[in-house]
């Protein structure tokens, strides 16, 4: 069993290869996710930090889930579920709130967090 440090380093991680696509490509968000090589894989990074966040749920890391709040981490699940159930038809405004607003924030907690 992973640590909840180890992830949320890997949710970490994810959102720095999320902005590493947009730095990379010069793109703006609005750009990036109806790009049909990019919106991709910024779709399953997203997926792929929802994981780390179901795993620190089901690893019993409560501590680390309670400096989220709960309609955070109620969303992150339901892009995911989103993404991974309804693929071809997610709204692509949700994607961009997704990236521009919620991730930001969790990496400033994650962050926070590493740091303590």
């Amino acid at each position: 069993m992973s640590s909840g440090l180890e992830r949320v380093q890997k949710i970490l991680e994810r959102i720095e290869d999320i902005e590493f696509i947009l730095n990379e490509n010069d793109l703006k968000i609005t750009t990036a996710i109806e790009d049909k090589i990019i919106k991709p894989a910024i779709r399953m990074n997203i997926v792929r930090i929802a994981e780390q966040f179901i795993k620190l749920k089901d690893d019993n890391r409560f501590i680390i889930l309670e400096n989220f709040t709960s309609e955070d981490l109620k969303g992150i699940a339901s892009v995911r579920n989103y993404i991974a159930h309804d693929y071809d038809s997610t709204d692509d405004n949700i994607i961009e709130d997704v990236i521009r607003y919620n991730l930001p924030v969790f990496k400033t907690i994650i962050q926070d967090l590493i740091n303590k």
